[in-house]
């Protein structure tokens, strides 16, 4: 008879008694050890189901002396780019396998190191993280506490997953260049470890063209830090006649900015950002932007994880991906001189 939900959860007991099984033998089923026949595992899984009994994870991995649990930090869920590494990510996992522990980090603009505790503190057997602000140093001490798989940033000594920056940097402002455009300013976010790369490389390429780079640094990531900083670059009056900013929330931040004025886009003023989000592609947009294949970067960085937690003396993975600029209507060439 199914136990009183009202009173206590099945347990493997129960599912061992409903087919007329032992206990190990139930627990080998659902830890995938082998010995146990197919006919006799639909049986106890049937009988699971039918009881209501929910294997603990946690248990079977102190069980089995191996954690199978996949963590995933995100730094920001409200940028789309997070939301398609979560589908990549989700897409390389097993669905019967590997738990996945999401963690959202609480600040866009600092580190936030409870996030990534937090998974620590679940027992998970490796993180993903992406996007770490903390120092070189810091993530390869996290990497030595449990396994880690950076991505969308290389660090040394670290399983990394990552887009090639300075390429995807370098095709935003040569566009812009090849535009006609001489004022080109760079919108850039905080400056931490590995997130300079885009700034460094709009700014060797602006020199390589005898130019001079405007920098500006934005409090933070955002739409709102965006159009705080574009309203002083747009407000000079030897204004930019483009800008190219760190990702596609700033973008959106200095459209609004621009608008406020009563400058177009792109007429007034040409626009490029960076990540190639969903947001870019909607009509009335039309964002000219970085694609870093957020989705693909998720789904390499589950297989990388795997990997690792199979072979955990698995060389170190160094996977970089190309990006790829998609030109819409938010970039065109330079007319006249901007006033």
């Amino acid at each position: 008879m199914a136990p009183d939900p009202q009173h206590r959860p099945a347990t493997q007991s129960d599912v061992a008694r409903e087919v007329g099984v032992s206990r190990t033998l139930v627990s080998f089923a659902f830890r995938g050890a082998p010995g146990v026949s197919h006919e006799t595992k639909q049986a106890i899984f049937e009988a699971a189901k039918r009881l209501g009994y929910r294997p603990n994870a946690v248990a079977a991995d102190l069980a089995r002396k191996h954690r199978s649990a996949v963590g995933l930090y995100l730094l920001d869920i409200r940028n789309e780019i997070y939301a398609d590494v979560l589908s990549g990510v989700r897409t390389a996992l097993p669905q019967d396998s590997n738990r996945l522990i999401l963690s959202v980090s609480r600040s866009v603009d600092g580190v936030d190191p409870g996030a990534l505790e937090s998974l620590i503190e679940a027992r998970v057997g490796i993180i993903i993280a992406a996007t770490l602000l903390d120092s070189d140093e810091r993530v390869q001490e996290m990497a030595r506490i449990v396994p880690l798989v950076s991505v969308t940033r290389p660090v040394r000594g670290v399983d990394s997953v990552y887009s090639d920056d300075f390429a995807g940097a370098r095709a935003a402002t040569q566009h812009l260049l090849s535009l006609g455009h001489t004022r080109i300013a760079h919108l850039s976010g905080p400056v931490y470890d590995g997130h300079v790369v885009r700034r460094r490389s709009y700014e060797q390429t602006m020199r390589d063209a005898g130019l001079a780079p405007q920098t500006v640094a934005a409090e933070d990531f955002t739409p709102d830090a965006g159009q705080r900083a574009a309203a002083q670059m747009l407000n000079r009056s030897d204004r930019p006649t483009a800008i190219f900013t760190h990702n596609d929330q700033l973008a959106l931040g200095v459209r609004e900015a621009a608008y406020a004025r009563g400058l177009s886009i792109p007429e007034d003023l040409s626009l490029v950002g960076y990540d190639n989000s969903r947001t870019a592609h909607l009509h009335g947009i039309d964002l000219t932007s970085v694609d870093l294949h957020a989705v693909e970067l998720g789904r390499t960085a589950g297989t990388v994880a795997l990997e690792r937690l199979n072979n955990p003396d698995a060389p170190i993975a160094d996977e970089r991906l190309m990006p790829q600029l998609v030109v819409r209507n938010s970039t065109a060439p330079v007319r006249g001189t901007a006033g």
